[in-house]
């Protein structure tokens, strides 16, 4: 896998915002098989930042329901990148 196929999108929450300006970790949606030496070596190459630390997590999809009829969301994975104090984290919101 490449690191276009590793990271999926950025996360843009309020928890992920105060996150990056807090205490300098942006997460990720990851491919679900991705493991955290891939992400971290991914997040490197992509954005040119040294990583820290990198956790990761497995999002359970939820079951929706219209009507009497119901479904289920994709699981998937979330990444927590914890980057050096000296870099900064990429501005994914820009012009907004």
């Amino acid at each position: 896998m490449n690191a276009n196929q590793i990271i999926r999108r950025p996360l843009v929450t309020e928890k992920s915002t105060l996150l990056r300006e807090g205490a300098n970790v942006i997460a990720f949606e990851v491919d679900p098989k991705a493991n955290s030496i891939q992400v971290k070596s991914a997040v490197e190459e992509l954005f040119k930042v040294r990583v820290l630390d990198v956790r990761l997590f497995n999002v359970r999809g939820k079951i929706k329901r219209m009507g009497r009829y119901e479904g289920k969301r994709r699981d998937w994975r979330k990444a927590y990148v914890r980057l050096h104090k000296d870099d900064k984290a990429p501005d994914f919101i820009e012009g907004v």
